[in-house]
C-alpha cells in the first residue's frame, strides 16, 4: 500500500508517494533527492538528520513521511538564497568547522534553528543546543566560534 503526501519543503509545495513505514529521512532523499539530510545512526542519536518541522527541530530518522502531510518542512537545501550561503554555512567555512560532512547539514539546521530562538547565545546556550548532533571529526570549539560569528553577523544585519 502507499500513501501520496502533500507537504512543504524549503517552502515549495511537494507531493510524493511512499510507503506506511517510510521515513521522512529516507523519502527526503529518495523521493525528493534533498541529500543533505544525512543517516548517521537511524535511531536519533547522532542528529545528522536533523530538519525542522513546523519550526522544531527533529531528527528525520524518526518520524515518518506520512506525518509531514500538510506540514512545513526545512531541510539544509534551503538555508542558501541561490548562490548566496546562510551566515552559518559562510561561517563554518571560515572557521573550518567541517571535516568529513556528515553531520554538518544537522548542525546547521540545528545552528538555525537556535538562532532563530535565541539571536544572542551565551557558548554554553550553543553547546546545550547541538549536544544532539554528534561530530566525530572536528570537535565543537570550532563549530561553536562558527556558530557565535553567525549569531554576530545575523544581529548586524
Amino acid at each position: 500500500m502507499s500513501v501520496t503526501v502533500s507537504t512543504t519543503v524549503n517552502g515549495d509545495s511537494v507531493d510524493f508517494v511512499c510507503a506506511p513505514d517510510e521515513t521522512l529521512l529516507d523519502a527526503l532523499r529518495g523521493r525528493l533527492g534533498l541529500t543533505g539530510a544525512k543517516e548517521g545512526c537511524g535511531t536519533g542519536d547522532c542528529g545528522a538528520c536533523s530538519v525542522t518541522l513546523n519550526g522544531r527541530l527533529v531528527c528525520s530518522c524518526l518520524v515518518l513521511a506520512v506525518e509531514a502531510e500538510g506540514q512545513e518542512i526545512a531541510t539544509v537545501e534551503g538555508m542558501a538564497a541561490g548562490e548566496t550561503l546562510h551566515p552559518l554555512q559562510r561561517a563554518f567555512i571560515d572557521h573550518a568547522a567541517l571535516q568529513c560532512g556528515i553531520c554538518t547539514p544537522g548542525i546547521l539546521v540545528a545552528a538555525k534553528a537556535l538562532l532563530e530562538k535565541t539571536p544572542d547565545p551565551s557558548d554554553e546556550e550553543v553547546r546545550y543546543w547541538l549536544a544532539g548532533n554528534l561530530c566525530r571529526c572536528t570537535g565543537y570549539d570550532k563549530i561553536v566560534r562558527a556558530v557565535q560569528a553567525a549569531a554576530a553577523e545575523m544581529r548586524r544585519a
